[in-house]
């Protein structure tokens, strides 16, 4: 099995690189964060094996690193990622004129004020509690498995764990059912945060191809089949980054296949209700087969600082998780139960805010994009961001290029397990439109010097570091 570096670089994409540009490449990389400071990189004899480059190069290109102060090496010993501790500028994330693309999500609901008003009786009956409850609370959990009986899969409340954000549940499902060194599927592009919780628990990532058209169906259905994976995690509406929503037929076949591969298929559904005008609702993944365990939020409808997620699971699994649990976190907090029991009781209105916020936003993405020649923007029926078209592999140098101008814009290959998709960058749709003008006019001086060539000056390389 080769290195994670090696991984994230992209065989292909350095193939012919020299000691300099592969050394950019992985300053690139520990920069916007695919390399985390302290990892252990591969050793000049190993890195040079498997680029199949001349030791002399590897060291060279260490050498470089080691200069800037990104790598730091001890004789005879590890190569481990730093950065540089010389009197720096303030990280661009720091900077209160900057504006952040890398987070795709919108402000509060306007009924979120009255809806936590409306909740403290309820809060007020629990004082004499802890303050936090390890499944739930039973009034949330009824709330949460109703809107899966509406949508067409029927569940009861024992089935549902509420947890501290959707993250938190994809953690401690991997936690409970985790096999550190077995493989995981998962789509190429995705969500940043799930690959690096995949990473956390010991897996191994085995790619599957999707895009703003959607998935290549028979491609997934084969590896589940070939590889058989331990785990599956998919995003199957409005999908995180392409937009793409995956058809009930395409549904069915993958929850049957994966069945018989054995695999558990964690379905990701926090991006579920953020629908502009894609027309049509498809069946949750969980209606075509029981062992699918799916995880849910209520940060993108209602607000991120709403630390509310929640698991739907067969019983059985929901012991282990409860089992689990208390390992790491001993609940949630029931101040945001009670305010989430109020806000399911309105999701018609909160589904209209966010539709009518999602469309303003996509609005004013397609019309800052419109000035930039070369770059295309695909149909984006809802979601959280639009996967772009940069029309050549120029996305790490765009993004590099953007902080110079005052904007965090993450590269393509931050969504990758390998280093690819170097075409391709993600812009959110969630900013306010005014916000989002601005974003895209710095954009758009960005898109300017990557066309004339301009770099980044070494000294300005700290401002992309991404937190």
């Amino acid at each position: 099995m080769g290195s994670r570096l090696v991984e994230q670089l992209g065989a292909q994409t350095v193939a012919g690189a020299t000691a300099s540009a592969l050394a950019g490449h992985i300053r690139a990389l520990i920069l916007d964060g695919r390399l985390t400071v302290g990892e252990r990189l591969p050793s000049e004899r190993s890195l040079a094996l498997e680029l199949r480059r001349s030791r002399s190069t590897i060291t060279r290109v260490y050498g470089l690193l080691e200069g800037d102060g990104f790598v730091s090496r001890l004789h005879g010993g590890s190569t481990r990622v730093t950065l540089p501790h010389e009197a720096a500028p303030p990280s661009l994330a720091e900077d209160e004129t900057a504006i952040d693309l890398s987070i795709a999500s919108m402000d509060s609901t306007p009924g979120l004020y009255d809806a936590t008003v409306r909740s403290l009786p309820r809060l007020a009956a629990m004082r004499g509690t802890s303050g936090y409850s390890l499944r739930g609370l039973p009034e949330l959990r009824e709330a949460i498995a109703q809107r899966y009986t509406d949508r067409g899969a029927d569940t009861h409340p024992d089935e549902i764990v509420v947890t501290s954000g959707a993250l938190n549940g994809l953690n401690l499902i991997l936690a409970t059912l985790g096999r550190r060194g077995e493989r995981a599927l998962v789509e190429q592009p995705t969500f940043p945060h799930a690959l690096e919780a995949l990473h956390r628990h010991g897996y191994r990532p085995v790619p599957t191809p999707v895009d703003a058209d959607g998935w290549d169906a028979r491609h997934l259905a084969e590896t589940l089949l070939s590889t058989r994976p331990h785990v599956a995690y998919l995003i199957p509406d409005f999908h995180n980054p392409t937009g793409a929503t995956l058809p009930d037929p395409e549904r069915d076949r993958i929850a049957a296949t994966a069945r018989s591969a054995g695999t558990h298929l964690i379905v990701d559904e926090t991006t579920t209700d953020l629908d502009i005008d894609r027309g049509w609702a498809p069946t949750p993944v969980a209606a075509f087969s029981p062992k699918v365990i799916t995880v849910g939020s209520m940060s993108k409808i209602a607000w991120g600082g709403m630390r509310i997620g929640w698991i739907r699971a067969e019983r059985s699994v929901v012991s282990r998780l409860l089992a689990v649990r208390p390992s790491f976190e001993l609940g949630t907090a029931l101040l945001e139960q009670c305010i989430a029991v109020e806000l399911l009781q309105e999701m018609p209105a909160l589904t209209a805010h966010v539709r009518a916020r999602l469309h303003a936003g996509r609005a004013a993405v397609a019309a800052g994009l419109g000035h930039l020649d070369g770059i295309r923007m695909p149909s984006t029926p809802g979601g959280l961001s639009t996967w772009v078209d940069l029309g050549a592999p120029v996305s790490t140098r765009l993004s590099l290029a953007a902080r110079e101008h005052g904007l965090i814009l993450p590269p393509g290959p931050r969504f990758t397990t390998g280093g690819v998709l170097e075409r391709r960058t993600r812009i959110p749709i969630t900013l306010p439109p005014q916000r989002t003008a601005e974003a895209l006019h710095r954009l758009r001086r960005a898109w300017e010097d990557v066309q004339r060539g301009a770099a980044a000056p070494p000294e300005r390389l700290l401002h992309a570091a991404v937190i």
